[in-house]
């Protein structure tokens, strides 16, 4: 589902005023990155079927609210008459040029529904996050009276009171919420209205890349469409959204001469994908359905008997936190898994803790290591990854593996190069410690060892690492200044590289913007032309996914040498030169690396000197030495 909210519906005429839920934020004095994001057209590209299903009852009563009667949304995007397939060449534009698309994401919001006699019902705080390659192809919205109506209108993007609100003020599940949608650059404020991102060929054959976000309040779209619908039943609407249209519509996107835009003032290729955007959209027909209502969300669980809730403290910088509503957090349960965490037992020859390859000093890394070392000093397969503020990731490992961190947890005990003990051996272990039954029973409210509760306990403690106290968050906070290095450094962090249009910054906002300083994807960074270690493709066995690895927060990045999932790079300056100069070519290379090829970012050396000196203001000197002394 890509939307489940209550909706308010008004009285209007033709104006949409969704209301604001979020305050304004300081805009950083250093720079700022782009806004908001487009999209892009391709001919025969993209057809987003999107299916609005009207469950109502039989007139507009207080009852008939109160039975949470909705309107349901459904999209899928297609390419012309054909399924819209993802990082395939089967697409081509009017000139012949062969497309692929590996990111369409966009926001929908303002849903109005014009009546009969002219006037509109509208919708405030509406709002859909779609992302068909994340399969977020449906929304719901409630409380629809029971009328005629004959046209649809909704905004593709958001109101200029919301695009300049704190986003992180949203339920972690909200549409709008950044972790969920990944279109907003957090402190630089502003979303991306439509992300199209993906590949073309030259007539040379050759691979290059195009990247259209299109953003900013200037750029906010309308589409209206004539449809005759009754909602005293079951509807559904069914809407295409042709991607072909974005690209190839009024306005032609040359892909030679114009491959990149984030809609800076002044840039009028932005504007001319947002009309393009505008008539994308057409009706494909209307018939009843029945809509099933999504099951409701689980609760909160109750806190165990005799625990004490654990206060999460976390700055309204960052976005709220998902936390857990099977596993509340605890003071007991926090405290046993810091101990577990410390606890070299859960390793064969009681030789290794979690803490020997995660050490605090290094934000829970293995300073100095390239691959971490297991029980007899076997070698590991991958770099090991930092622990801080893991509550907002949605995947685990470099692969992504795992999406639960209690599972994450459980794993190296077993893994052969880690720690190579079985589960059953583990809790032998602790069941026969003097201390542990006792630590368990406080914890859970109950006696009893077993390995859920012991992913429970790691989990509880590993979501309270967070880091959010850096030279950044200080600045951010008024409280002191970047060196004019340092600002430098943030401005080049934040602007895109398009020499087209006069902008030479160093592009790293796209994959660790925001306030958390990642996007939680997977992505081919361009390591390597041909992959020893295949990285995400071996979760997910599609080719597209070769080479790609997890996108690490660069928060804390100053302590956590050797870089990469393979430790290749030994200093940030190292990290620097390989994006700025040393990016290999490969089919699954990001579109937003891919764009620089074959000359690279071409920073000077200054440059290069600015973006580490600012990487390190991201360091937190204090974090996790409260929490990890060893028992």
């Amino acid at each position: 589902m890509i939307g489940r909210m209550q909706a308010v519906w008004v009285e209007g005429s033709n104006t949409l005023e969704p209301a604001s839920v979020a305050r304004r934020i300081p805009r950083a004095a250093a720079g700022k990155p782009p806004g908001p994001e487009p999209g892009g057209k391709v001919h025969g590209g993209g057809l987003a079927l999107l299916v609005f299903t009207l469950c109502l009852c039989n007139g507009w009563a207080p009852q008939c609210f109160a039975q949470g009667q909705s309107l349901r949304l459904e999209l899928e995007h297609r390419a012309g008459e054909r399924p819209l397939q993802f990082n395939s060449f089967s697409l081509t534009n009017t000139s012949g040029t062969p497309l692929t698309v590996s990111r369409l994401d966009y926001l929908l919001s303002g849903l109005s529904l014009r009546r009969t006699d002219g006037t509109w019902l509208e919708s405030r705080d509406w709002y859909a996050y779609v992302s068909p390659a994340a399969g977020r192809t449906s929304a719901t919205i409630r409380s629809m009276p029971a009328e005629k109506f004959e046209a649809v209108r909704f905004h593709v993007g958001v109101a200029p009171a919301i695009n300049a609100g704190d986003p992180n003020l949203h339920p972690a599940d909200h549409d709008l919420h950044p972790q969920i949608n990944g279109l907003h650059w957090g402190w630089s404020g502003g979303y991306v209205f439509l992300a199209a991102e993906g590949h073309w060929l030259a007539a040379d054959r050759s691979t290059n890349a195009y990247s259209f976000h299109v953003a900013n309040d200037e750029n906010l779209m309308t589409v209206e469409l004539p449809v005759q619908f009754d909602t005293a039943k079951d509807t559904t609407i069914t809407l295409a959204m042709d991607m072909g249209s974005i690209l190839d519509g009024t306005t032609r996107v040359d892909f030679a001469a114009q491959s990149s835009t984030h809609s800076r003032q002044g840039d009028a290729l932005a504007g001319q994908l947002a009309k393009n955007i505008e008539r994308a959209f057409s009706v494909v027909g209307v018939a009843s359905d029945l809509f099933h209502p999504p099951a409701a969300s689980p609760k909160t669980a109750s806190l165990p008997a005799g625990t004490r809730s654990f206060d999460l403290r976390v700055a309204q910088r960052l976005p709220r936190p998902p936390l857990p509503e099977d596993n509340p957090l605890t003071k007991e349960g926090v405290e046993l898994g810091r101990r577990l965490f410390f606890e070299k037992r859960l390793s064969r020859d009681d030789s290794l803790a979690c803490a020997g390859c995660h050490q605090q000093p290094a934000s829970f890394t293995d300073p100095g290591r390239p691959i971490s070392l297991g029980v007899d000093g076997r070698t590991g397969t991958r770099n090991s990854m930092p622990l801080h503020n893991l509550v907002w990731a949605d995947s685990f490992f470099w692969d992504g593996r795992v999406k639960r961190l209690r599972e994450q947890v459980l794993l190296p005990i077993e893994d052969p190069l880690e720690m190579d003990q079985s589960l059953e051996q583990t809790m032998a272990k602790l069941r026969a410690d003097a201390e542990y039954p006792g630590l368990f029973q406080r914890a859970f409210g109950s006696a009893g060892i077993d390995a859920a509760r012991l992913g429970l306990a790691l989990e509880q403690f590993l979501i309270t690492l967070i880091s959010q106290d850096s030279r950044f968050d200080r600045a951010i906070r008024g409280e002191l200044q970047f060196t004019e290095q340092e600002k430098r450094g943030f401005e080049l962090f934040v602007t895109e590289n398009d020499p087209a249009r006069g902008l030479f910054g160093a592009d790293c906002f796209h994959c660790h913007g925001g306030s958390l300083f990642t996007n939680h994807r997977f992505a081919n960074n361009g390591l390597d032309g041909e992959f020893q270690d295949t990285g995400r493709f071996q979760v997910t066995g599609d080719d597209a996914d070769r080479g790609k690895f997890k996108t690490p927060s660069l928060r804390n990045v100053e302590l956590t040498a050797p870089y990469m999932h393979d430790g290749r790079f030994e200093t940030l300056e190292a990290v620097v030169a390989h994006y700025d100069h040393g990016v290999r070519p490969s089919p699954t290379l990001d579109p937003n690396l891919a764009k620089h090829l074959p000359g690279g970012l071409k920073l000077k050396d200054a440059d290069r000197a600015a973006l580490v000196a600012f990487l390190k203001t991201l360091t937190d000197r204090d974090f996790g030495q409260g929490a990890v002394n060893p028992p």
